[in-house]
């Protein structure tokens, strides 16, 4: 669902930029209300979870791949506004360090993955759930649903973006300059998978996380409402839990070669594009050069390492990485949004 560079036209990005910003500074300021300098670390755990679970794409066999989010989670523990903050923080380190999802594209794909999923998935949640126990089954089913409503809705908004870019933009040959793929082929292209098999993992991981807070701390379920405290110890079982995930990560890459599966639907590289179509359209050949990210696709060797041991190990080193670039970015942010513990 990472938008690359080049699908979209400015007529296209530029709007969604512009709908993206002021909604992440609303979130910033609707955060800084609630969240306190000792919640910060839970903050960073879920933009790291995020990234992290975003790293395992799981095949189809014979077809194209894809991966949860862990938006929803994120909302249901700290709130749809913190769950904005953090999961926008973990796609525009995405983009930056490892070339997944463009820079262009980055307003759309934190509109999709970062605006829509946490709001869909914490109101789904909310409305199913009501007001039961901490610890009922009812809401591990809510969130299972919660998690695989919302990923369907943010990649129908994403297909609705790749589909309309052939009546935005044509060149005089008649060609698309941007993503080729009208709304008749994205519309189905881009939400069978997530609809047959990706939402059934975002329902997955939410519901299993909700299941583990249940028996390890059930008040944190509570958390975003401002009135509970995690029990001593949990985030520290969480952040283990989080490396655990990082040193399984390569089964992101492992599995979709076993199945031979391909790339994400609409996230193919220039090449991949041309080969498949006979031509490049003239308007992604300008942008999608526009950014190298220093450990493209998650590598440390140009993009790329030979042998499922080094892909492997680049891959873990990548998510670490990237676990400690969001810990970072998170630290400096909180230093002018975080509200300071009153003494």
């Amino acid at each position: 669902m990472h938008i690359p560079d080049g699908y979209l036209s400015p007529q296209t990005y530029i709007p969604l930029y512009g709908v993206t910003i002021p909604i992440l500074a609303i979130a910033a300021r609707k955060v800084k209300k609630t969240l306190r300098s000792r919640h910060v670390p839970l903050l960073a755990l879920g933009a790291a979870f995020s990234f992290v679970i975003m790293m395992f794409n799981f095949p189809v066999p014979g077809g194209t791949s894809g991966h949860a989010v862990g938006a929803v989670i994120v909302a249901i523990l700290l709130g749809p506004w913190a769950a904005c903050v953090a999961v926008s923080i973990a796609i525009i380190i995405q983009a930056f360090l490892f070339g997944d999802g463009g820079l262009t594209a980055i307003g759309a794909n934190c509109f999709n993955m970062a605006v829509v999923m946490p709001f869909v998935g914490y109101y789904s949640y909310k409305i199913i759930a009501g007001n039961t126990s901490l610890t009922s089954i009812r809401r591990c089913i809510a969130g299972a649903v919660a998690g695989y409503l919302a990923l369907n809705v943010a990649a129908l908004y994403a297909a609705i973006q790749f589909g309309i870019q052939p009546l935005l933009a044509t060149g005089a040959d008649g060609h698309p300059l941007y993503a080729p793929y009208s709304l008749a082929v994205a519309i189905p292209a881009m939400t069978l998978g997530h609809l047959l098999v990706f939402g059934f993992v975002e329902a997955a991981v939410t519901a299993l996380v909700i299941s583990y807070v249940q028996k390890r701390d059930p008040e944190l379920l509570l958390l975003h409402l401002g009135n509970s405290e995690e029990k001593e110890g949990t985030i520290g079982k969480f952040w283990l839990g989080l490396a655990m995930l990082a040193l399984l990560s390569p089964l992101g890459i492992i599995l979709p070669a076993a199945f031979k599966s391909k790339d994400a639907w609409g996230e193919w590289d220039a090449a991949s594009l041309e080969r498949t179509l006979g031509y490049l359209p003239s308007g992604m050949r300008k942008i999608a050069g526009l950014w190298q990210a220093p450990f493209q696709n998650y590598s440390f060797v140009g993009g790329g390492s030979s042998g499922i041991i080094l892909k492997s190990l680049a891959y873990i080193g990548s998510a670490l990485i990237g676990i400690a670039a969001i810990f970072l970015c998170i630290r400096l942010w909180s230093r002018y949004f975080a509200e300071k513990e009153p003494k």
